[in-house]
């Protein structure tokens, strides 16, 4: 078994060269292989042997022994290195198993994963026990360390201490600190922060950066702070002063944020024609964003967009190894390397037909096998099981400030005009009643949110930054009963609407993440927006509104466990009050 990042055991070494010198078979060779050669940057010929996890060599000779080793004849295809997504957050609705066995059958066998749901809905020992058995996936599964909850958390000194944050650092399948969603607290003089960063450094471990609209003062003052990477480049312009200044650039192409084509088609405009500090990431979309592929559907993209086809492979794989300081395990299709292969029917259809990840067949001709399922309990993931309940009494809406969707990631304070002493609010306005309401039931915090919908009656959301509830609609009585029916099913998004349950997605892992394939999911999650589009929701992933109502790195007012929080001035309006 692999251990230490798959620093191979003496035996395992001693096994791999008795392979070279002819006295015992690899478990698989490739014959007839025509496969793209990362460092000549060209399409070459030959033959690969694997054995376990690993290619143990690559080139014209074939092996002296073959007794029980699977021999391919790969004629026809074009094989590539497994692709990489550097930027997940694993836990939209999916699971982290299930949205990496889906990724695998997409030919994305590596993944480097958000670890701010573990850290917050699991204790340390657990999350690090649930790192250690990720290492068993066939995807390869590395994390990054969370310096803030991007929220104003009850509990935050607790959660990311000096010592917390320390013990993250030093988990092996742990390779970034970040991202920094907390970066003007950063700038504004935040000393802890920039102690982990320095930490992160010291063990050469990379630092993702969140700096959407930054001033090129900001870039320069972050980059000299240690950041390495960004992905919020929203137009050519800012990818290309990301690249002046030496970032790492991660091009986004998700739910959210579609830009990949825009930026493009900026790029070329630009004149931007050197790919290797360029990489991709589907920046943690919801599931039914995932229907048509993962990272190979922005290679796809690239492609099509003129991207020469070997640099756009290129931007998949070896660079996203390169940055991250893992090259010699991943990236390419050469001896020592992770044997996480893609077969292809054609050079410019990055699609797998076939995908083996650590050496295992994950799909073949077009079949993906089966893996087995995790036990979530072990790690303290169970149904959600609240022990109170809301009452009419908790649906008291005085406070004279509410929140306004200006779009899908801006809300700002407005003064609420309407009468909200009735039970039900017209549906000729778009003004709903809106709650988050600790899982514990200590607190709770009581606002209208303005622009989300104008018939949506009862929403009861376990599902959150935070993984309190949120709880949104005209009526108080549907607003009840999709809290009493969200507690029925261990946790999940629950729509009510005249005392009837009309919509749910079951979440029964902590209330926010789903057991089901993403298959399933994505059905359940269009049948979700199809269900709020009808009823006034305008945006274009609900999903993203209720992890976003909580999140302060976005603008410009946000509801928190510590009740309704101005971001700018960093301060608490209204705070949450005590049941």
């Amino acid at each position: 078994m692999a251990e230490q990042r798959y620093r191979w055991s003496s035996e395992q070494l001693r096994e791999q060269l008795a392979i070279i010198d002819g006295k015992r078979s690899p478990e698989k060779v490739l014959t007839n292989a025509t496969y793209l050669h990362t460092y000549l940057h060209q399409w070459k010929k030959g033959n690969i042997w694997i054995d376990q996890d690993r290619i143990v060599y690559v080139g014209e000779r074939l092996p002296s022994k073959l007794e029980q080793c699977e021999v391919i004849d790969c004629s026809g295809y074009y094989l590539v290195p497994g692709y990489i997504e550097p930027h997940a957050h694993p836990f939209q609705l999916y699971n982290p198993q299930t949205f990496a066995e889906y990724a695998a059958k997409w030919g994305t066998t590596t993944i480097i994963n958000d670890n701010l749901m573990l850290v917050l809905q699991l204790s340390k020992k657990k999350a690090f026990s649930f790192l250690r058995a990720a290492e068993s996936f066939p995807v390869t599964m590395y994390w990054w360390c969370r310096f803030d909850g991007q929220t104003e958390l009850e509990n935050e000194e607790e959660k990311f201490s000096y010592a917390a944050i320390k013990e993250w650092l030093r988990q092996k399948t742990v390779v970034q600190g970040g991202e920094l969603t907390g970066w003007p607290r950063l700038l504004a003089g935040d000393d802890a922060m920039l102690y982990w960063i320095q930490e992160a450094k010291q063990m050469k471990k990379q630092i993702e950066g969140h700096f959407p609209g930054a001033s090129e003062k900001t870039l320069t003052k972050m980059m000299l702070i240690g950041a390495d990477c960004d992905h919020e480049a929203m137009t050519g312009k800012e990818v290309y002063e990301r690249l002046l200044h030496g970032y790492t650039v991660s091009l986004r192409y998700s739910s959210i944020r579609p830009d990949l084509p825009v930026l493009l088609e900026e790029m070329k405009a630009l004149g931007i024609g050197q790919y290797d500090r360029l990489i991709f990431t589907t920046d943690g979309s919801t599931p039914s964003f995932y229907e048509h592929g993962i990272i190979d559907q922005m290679i796809r993209l690239a492609i099509e967009k003129g991207v020469p086809i070997i640099d756009a492979y290129q931007m998949a794989t070896v660079n996203v190894a390169r940055h991250y300081q893992m090259e010699h395990l991943h990236g390419s299709i050469t001896t020592g390397r992770i044997a996480h292969i893609n077969f292809l029917q054609a050079p410019d259809d990055p699609t797998p037909v076939s995908v083996l990840a650590k050496g295992q067949w994950v799909k073949r001709d077009g079949y993906s096998k089966a893996v087995s399922s995790l036990d979530w309990g072990a790690f303290g993931m169970a149904p959600l099981r609240l022990t109170w309940q809301l009452s009419l009494d908790d649906l008291q809406f005085s406070m004279p400030l509410g929140m306004y969707m200006e779009n899908s990631v801006i809300m700002r304070p407005y003064s609420i005009s309407i009468d909200t002493s009735h039970d039900e609010l017209s549906t000729a306005h778009d003004e709903s009643f809106f709650m988050l309401v600790d899982r514990n039931g200590k607190w709770r915090v009581n606002t209208v949110v303005k622009g989300f919908a104008t018939h949506v009656k009862g929403l009861a959301s376990s599902y959150s930054n935070t993984g309190d509830l949120l709880i949104i609609g005209k009526s108080k009585r549907d607003m009840l009963l999709a809290f009493q029916r969200m507690n029925e099913i261990g946790g999940g998004i629950v729509l009510v609407e005249d005392g009837e349950v009309i919509h749910e997605i079951p979440l029964p892992l902590g209330g926010v993440m789903s057991t089901k394939p993403v298959e399933e999911l994505m059905m359940e999650e269009k049948r979700l927006k199809t269900m709020l589009a009808e009823r006034g929701y305008r945006f274009a992933d609900p999903v993203y509104s209720l992890l976003f109502f909580q999140s302060t790195h976005l603008p410009y007012i946000r509801i928190t466990p510590k009740g309704i929080y101005d971001v700018m001035n960093k301060t608490i309006l209204f705070p949450s009050i005590m049941r």
